[in-house]
């Protein structure tokens, strides 16, 4: 069994994992080379609202960690 921070941990790896994939998917269709496909993925992670998703997981913690 995991603790709740482990759990919270994981739920935040999924959601980078996503939005990296969905934002190197796009700039693939936009046209995009692979580098660029690449830097739009890190500029999605770079950019991503943790303390959006630490709310939705954790809604308990209002002001973050």
């Amino acid at each position: 069994m995991q603790s709740p921070e482990q759990q919270i941990a994981e739920h935040v790896r999924a959601a980078l994992i996503e939005a990296a994939k969905c934002a190197y998917e796009d700039a693939g269709i936009s046209g995009l080379c692979a580098e660029g496909r690449w830097e739009n993925a890190l500029g999605a992670l770079q950019t991503f609202d943790l303390q959006g998703l630490l709310k939705k997981v954790h809604p308990s913690e209002r002001d973050g960690f």
